[in-house]
This record gives structure tokens, C-alpha cells and sequence, in this order.
């Protein structure tokens, strides 16, 4: 049979309160008397039972994070940030995508009630009306990725306006005067605003820039169907901005398996700067977007609300990027060397 926390209570000749403060970390119990109770309870071998503990404590140890997706390396690297930083404190992670479906985001929320903690949320359907039907004020959460401005909670952005605009600014200085964007979801907010800052971008040219707007999904697919039709056009576009880099790596691959050469022919240019784009034939020139440090920073936020429920929502942080500069725009060919450009300070609105 398991042991229990009586057996551990009669061994270490305490009550079974000493026995649950001991385990719980709890101040009224001294140093000595912890160290004996934890050493009776791994001779016996005990664990504790974490339903039980969580009806005394009423909290899990676990946070969620709603995503839109899992696949692909922008949200492995996101996870892994989310997930490193919950080691650190002490937490379990609980993952879920919604799928872009809306009724499978409200699902997935409501399903991690009552086993989480907090949450952390990013999903293209999160407003105000879809938070308050589906998440209780009970439950701490910080929202990532999204426009809504509210009180009740956090959030944390990446620059996609800024970090848009400064890759078009950086092809027209490169003397880009034709440019097509590969963008991403229409409902999604990072590619409403990827294709905001190119617009501006190009609109506040003091040059004639020509732009054309090729349809995207943040797929590699959709990157290459858009690579595709760039191929029959009667008048290519010189430089070429995928919304990420997903796309870019897809629209890669059609120009290459069509003969074209990167920069040379046409120049490329992406967006998040995740692992595979800096090993890619040519290496590719996108803007950086830490992600790791945004699933950190996301998860830190949560844990300041579970400790400290009590102190408002800190306002919007939103997250710098860095335009990294790399073979496939061309620019290394007239410079002769890479580098990188901030965009803009991190920032809180």
C-alpha cells in the first residue's frame, strides 16, 4: 500500500498538521523540525497526493497557455521560453491550441478551468466579449499578441508595426522600388499590423516604391504557393517581405526549384527570425523577434498576478525587435558585412 502522510506523521513522532506545513514550506514550522520530516517522509518514500494538496492550498501548480497553434518553430520556441520560466518558480505547464476556431478556443479555456492557476492567452479571437463569456474574473490571465486594452489584464506584444516598417524601410534604402508582401491571416492581429507598418512604410517613401500584397497563412505552404505566383508575373517584383518566416522559407524553395537566385535575381526578407533562418541557402534577412523572452516575460507577468492579486493589471509591454541583416536581402553584397538595427525601444503603452 502507498504511503501516507499518517505514516509519515507517526514515524516522524509529529502531528499530521507538522507533517503538512513541513511539506507546504510553511514558516511556523522550524528548520529542524522540517529537515526530519522531510527525511522520514523520502526514507518512506512518500508523495504527496496534488489533488489533496490543491483542496488544502486551492492552487494546482500549473498554468495554461492557450495558443493558436503548435506547430512550427515560432510557437516551439515560444513554449520553451513559457516553459523554462515556470520551471524556475516551481510550476507545470498545461498547453492547448484553439486552431484557429473560435469554438475550439472558448472549449479550451473552459476546459483548463479548475486546473490551472492562471493562463496564459493567445488566440486571433480574444476580445473583450469573448474573454468575459468565457473566462471568470477567478482566474488570473495575461494575454499575448492581441489588441484588446483592458484593465483587467495584462499584456504582452511584439513591435509587429515597428518591426514591419523597418524591413521596408531597410529594402527601399537597399534601392528596392517594386516590392511584394506575403501577408499573413486576416484576422490575425501580428499580420493586421505586419501589413500596416509595410503600408506606411512604403507610403512614406520619399521614393516611388510600387507594393503588391500576396495572400498568406504563416504557413510554408502558403509561402511557396505565393513564391508561385511571383514566378508568372509579367513584372517580378525586385524584393520580396514575408510576413514570417515560415513563408519566406516556402517562397524560398519556389524560386530556388524555378532557377531564380537569392538576392541576385530577387531579394527576400522575413519575419521572428526563428532557428532555421540563419542555416537556410541563403541565410535569411529578418526581423528579430525574441521569442523566448516574450513566453518569459509572459509567464513572469502571471506569476506577479497569482502572488499579488490584489495589484492592478501592469499596462500593454510591448517588445522591441531587431532587423537582422543576412545574405538574402542583397545588402551584404553592397556592404560587405551584416548587421543589425533596432527598431524601436521596449516599451510599455
Amino acid at each position: 500500500m502507498a504511503t501516507t502522510i499518517r505514516d509519515v506523521a507517526r514515524e516522524a513522532r509529529v502531528s499530521v498538521a507538522s507533517v503538512s506545513r513541513a511539506l507546504n514550506g510553511s514558516a511556523s514550522v522550524s528548520e529542524d523540525t522540517r529537515r526530519h520530516i522531510l527525511s522520514v517522509a523520502s526514507r518512506l518514500r512518500y508523495m504527496p497526493h496534488g489533488a489533496a494538496r490543491s483542496l488544502i492550498t486551492r492552487r494546482t501548480q500549473t498554468v495554461g497557455a492557450l495558443l493558436p497553434d503548435l506547430f512550427g518553430e515560432f510557437f516551439s520556441e515560444l513554449i520553451r521560453g513559457i516553459d523554462l520560466a515556470a520551471r524556475l518558480r516551481g510550476l507545470h505547464l498545461l498547453v492547448s491550441s484553439s486552431h484557429g476556431d473560435a469554438r475550439e478556443a472558448a472549449a479550451a479555456l473552459r476546459a483548463m478551468q479548475g486546473r490551472v492557476d492562471g493562463l496564459l492567452v493567445m488566440s486571433p479571437h480574444v476580445d473583450v466579449e469573448f474573454l468575459r463569456d468565457n473566462l471568470p474574473d477567478s482566474v488570473p490571465a495575461v494575454l499575448m499578441n492581441t489588441a484588446v486594452q483592458t484593465p483587467r489584464y495584462a499584456t504582452v506584444n511584439i513591435d509587429n508595426y515597428g518591426g514591419a516598417f523597418a524591413m521596408t524601410k531597410h529594402l527601399i534604402e537597399l534601392g528596392h522600388k517594386r516590392i511584394a508582401l506575403i501577408a499573413g491571416p486576416d484576422s490575425n492581429f501580428d499580420a493586421q499590423e505586419r501589413l500596416r507598418g509595410f503600408k506606411e512604410a512604403a507610403a512614406q517613401s520619399p521614393r516611388a516604391v510600387q507594393t503588391q500584397i500576396l495572400a498568406g497563412d504563416f504557413s510554408e505552404e502558403s509561402g511557396n504557393r505565393a513564391g508561385q505566383e511571383l514566378l508568372v508575373m509579367a513584372k517580378r517584383p525586385q524584393a520580396v517581405f514575408a510576413a514570417n518566416d515560415m513563408m519566406a522559407v516556402g517562397c524560398l524553395f519556389a524560386l530556388s526549384e524555378a532557377g531564380l537566385r537569392v538576392p541576385d535575381d530577387i531579394a527576400l526578407a522575413g519575419f521572428d527570425d526563428i532557428p532555421i533562418a540563419r542555416y537556410v541557402s541563403p541565410p535569411l534577412t529578418t526581423v528579430r523577434v525574441r521569442i523566448a523572452d516574450l513566453g518569459r516575460d509572459a509567464l513572469e507577468s502571471l506569476v506577479q498576478r497569482l502572488e499579488k492579486p490584489q495589484v492592478p493589471a501592469p499596462d500593454t509591454r510591448t517588445f522591441a525587435c531587431d532587423i537582422v541583416v543576412r545574405a538574402s536581402c542583397g545588402a551584404t553584397h553592397k556592404r560587405g558585412t551584416s548587421n543589425n538595427k533596432k527598431t524601436r525601444q521596449n516599451k510599455s503603452k
